[in-house]
């Protein structure tokens, strides 16, 4: 390709920006310079075009906004139990006055709607904060195995593979009943014991990672190891840590919906979509159906948004898997 058919790069930084600029190379036909989408606009555009990636992100933000705002909106009574309230159909005349909710109440009077939303604050709160504490101890630990290699790196595998024959439920619902559960202990508790499959996820991408050439020149210039790790391995590997950040938020849910319909969840005033569950079987019998179709299919949905959100980045961030 002759000289006079390339743009200069420094004109083309000028002119868009050095974030925005790939190779730029003019086409044999009309001579226009044509520009390479970067590897994070590629991701964003196949994944705006996985249709149920974009429902399942709708979804999210839908019920973000329901569980946060909507108590706002839709205020309330949800600490002071009114049994004389209990167990009312959906807009049902109530004894005090007035009419149930559009959901109607559960056994301790309680508004069955605004129970809903506060039990979402909860399942998203506990999700976000353990998602947040496995992918950070998963990340640092999984790209120190993989930059250290050999010796260390066997070692590190060899505790990473005994704790993942531990049972991990096993673990949590003792603990959970040893120690009054709360948000913030919940998530800490999720979130310690579910960093392990991430951190096998970021070893190897690290592995992969540690081959290349920007790696080999950082040490070649004296970086420190904490400085590849954070300066370069991480930032690289950003995708690995978004896709699996999406998966912790839907497994911590159900897990809180786990010990939540088992008993152990949280504690009172505080409740969550597992805790509501707990007693389908005698809802059901007793032909309160608004108190456990409502909630489980919020559960269902918001678990299966994630799942989709999170398999549709995977499929965008993985160019062996592109449709183009």
């Amino acid at each position: 390709m002759s000289e006079d058919r390339i743009k200069p790069l420094a004109q083309v930084e000028t002119t868009l920006g050095a974030a925005a600029v790939a190779p730029a190379l003019t086409t044999p036909e009309g001579g226009e310079v044509l520009f390479i989408s970067s590897g994070w606009r590629l991701a964003l555009r196949e994944f705006v075009d996985n249709k149920l990636a974009v429902v399942g992100l709708g979804v999210i933000v839908f019920f973000i906004l329901f569980c946060f705002i909507g108590p706002l909106l839709h205020s309330t009574n949800q600490a002071l139990t009114q049994p004389l309230n209990a167990n009312l159909a959906p807009g049902a005349a109530s004894p005090l006055g007035g009419h149930a909710g559009i959901l109607g109440t559960d056994e301790n009077g309680f508004d069955e709607l605004g129970r809903i939303m506060l039990g979402g604050q909860s399942a998203l709160e506990i999700g976000f904060f353990a998602a947040f504490i496995s992918i950070v101890i998963g990340t640092l630990y999984g790209a120190v195995a993989g930059l250290s290699g050999r010796l260390i790196d066997g070692i590190m595998m060899r505790l990473v593979d005994i704790l993942l024959s531990i049972p991990f439920y096993l673990i949590v619902l003792i603990l959970a009943t040893k120690f009054s559960a709360s948000v913030v202990k919940l998530s800490i508790l999720l979130g310690v014991f579910s960093w392990l499959i991430p951190s096998r996820l970021m070893r190897s991408e690290v592995l992969t990672l540690r081959e290349r050439d920007f790696v080999w020149a950082a040490r070649v210039m004296g970086s420190s190891r904490t400085r590849l790790v954070y300066r370069h391995l991480i930032p690289n590997a950003l995708s690995v840590v978004i896709v699996n950040v999406t998966f912790l938020v839907a497994d911590s849910i159900l897990y809180l919906a786990y010990l939540g319909f088992l008993g152990f969840g949280l504690q009172y005033p505080n409740v969550s979509w597992g805790d509501m569950l707990g007693k389908a079987d005698t809802y059901i019998s007793n032909g309160q159906w608004w108190l456990v179709y409502p909630v489980g299919f919020c559960l269902v949905v918001v678990v299966m948004a994630w799942n989709l959100v999170g398999d549709a980045l995977r499929d965008a961030f993985d160019v062996r898997l592109r449709r183009r």
